[in-house]
């Protein structure tokens, strides 16, 4: 199964990658081998799709599958400040919306 959400240009592209892989792992019912995967989809004009990919043998509640990865997305994205930008966003914030150092690889609030 797989869906797809808008990050803006600003972010760190394995940053982002890492964030939905952790979503989906996050995910009861999604497998972790074979490992998530993540495509770039589109460059669209505020933000890069990504496409976040993984296993389940599960289809009889794929629905409740995508909602879930869905909640755990924003749950992971939260965690990290990172706003999702599409399919639609307000405007930007007063604060910036990213981080200005460049990220060391850990993820806030990791699965444990």
């Amino acid at each position: 199964m797989h869906t797809t959400v808008g990050i803006g240009y600003e972010e760190q592209q394995d940053k982002i990658e890492a964030m939905l892989i952790e979503a989906a792992l996050r995910t009861d019912g999604l497998k972790n081998v074979p490992t998530p995967f993540v495509l770039w989809t589109g460059l669209a004009d505020y933000a890069i799709n990504y496409q976040i990919n993984a296993y389940t043998s599960r289809g009889s509640i794929l629905p409740k599958l995508l909602s879930d990865l869905h909640r755990n997305i924003v749950d992971v994205f939260n965690e990290n400040s990172v706003q999702i930008m599409t399919p639609s966003y307000m405007a930007d914030p007063q604060e910036a919306k990213s981080a200005t150092e460049p990220w060391d690889g850990t993820l806030i609030n990791p699965r444990e």
